[in-house]
């Protein structure tokens, strides 16, 4: 028998949201960027990373390595799951400094049950949002089945189902009232990057026009908190561009064939890499500011 993996088709809710191109296209920026608000998410992985001024080296990896748990199969899943593991175990340190209401000198670790959860829910809300956005509504029993599908991934991770609400109304009412806290705090660097990982995205001239369509779905589809907290202008304007740019992705959806409306975005990744690794070259990276 074929393998389908972790998340066989046609059950698994959380592979129909994911093989959405539009959905592929979108997740990562914005639940990067708003996972920066994080203090504890975010110093920990910078603190560790060796991509820091190539967010989108990061975050073409991490989308690719998150397709082949979503759509491998489990042996090819499993690989990734090991790796991840291993560098999971170097991740723990320290705060060096204040961090709006979380004091320096507070402990981080990627195995930290409550960091693991800010990591999925992030992920979660975003791919939901923008299937919503650009396919249908979901049904509260669908809501429901998605959200299990994602604590499932977190548990491959490692992260333990115990933390994780049990429902989706739950997680909803965790998701809010996180957002809403006090917790939420950019740091300089978290500022910059987050803000580049939504925003400027490096993509060729000859995609430029999509990328002004991009930023204005990207704006739109940050929840009012983050929008403050990152200094973002959002009034009648901007809500009017939204819809229209909505509209037009929406209408061109419908008029991709299947085929290439669904399944992998590997090689959109794999482009926006490539264009922040020619931009370096060039002496034009993004961001444009010393982190």
């Amino acid at each position: 028998m074929a393998d389908d993996g972790y998340f066989p088709r046609p059950s698994s809710l959380l592979r129909r949201v994911h093989e959405e191109r539009a959905v592929g296209l979108f997740y990562g920026q914005r639940a990067l960027c708003i996972g920066a608000l994080s203090p504890l998410n975010y110093v920990g992985t910078s603190e560790h990373s060796s991509a820091k001024l190539q967010p989108f080296r990061r975050l073409a990896h991490t989308a690719i390595e998150f397709e082949r748990v979503f759509f491998g199969s489990r042996a090819e899943a499993d690989e990734v799951l090991a790796r991840v593991e291993r560098l999971h175990r170097r991740v723990r340190g320290t705060l060096p400094e204040d961090c709006g209401t979380i004091p320096a000198g507070t402990r981080y670790s990627a195995s930290d049950p409550e960091l693991m959860l800010w990591t999925i829910a992030v992920i979660a809300d975003s791919a939901r949002f923008f299937y919503e956005l650009f396919v249908r509504r979901l049904s509260e029993a669908e809501h429901h089945a998605l959200w299990g599908d994602y604590v499932r991934f977190g548990e491959l991770f490692g992260m333990p189902r115990s933390v994780a609400p049990a429902s989706w109304r739950g997680f909803r009412s965790w998701w809010h009232a996180k957002l809403a806290s006090e917790e939420m705090f950019l740091t300089d660097e978290a500022r910059v990057v987050g803000y580049a990982t939504a925003f400027e995205i490096p993509l060729p001239a000859t995609h430029q026009p999509f990328k002004r369509v991009h930023d204005l779905i990207m704006l739109g589809s940050l929840p009012a908190r983050v929008r403050e907290l990152y200094g973002l202008r959002w009034g009648a304007l901007e809500q009017a561009a939204f819809a229209a740019a909505v509209g037009a992705v929406r209408a061109a959806r419908w008029t991709v064939p299947g085929p290439l409306a669904c399944g992998s975005s590997v090689g959109s990744y794999k482009l926006v890499a490539a264009t922040e690794r020619w931009r370096i070259e060039h002496g034009r990276p993004t961001p444009q500011v010393k982190v």
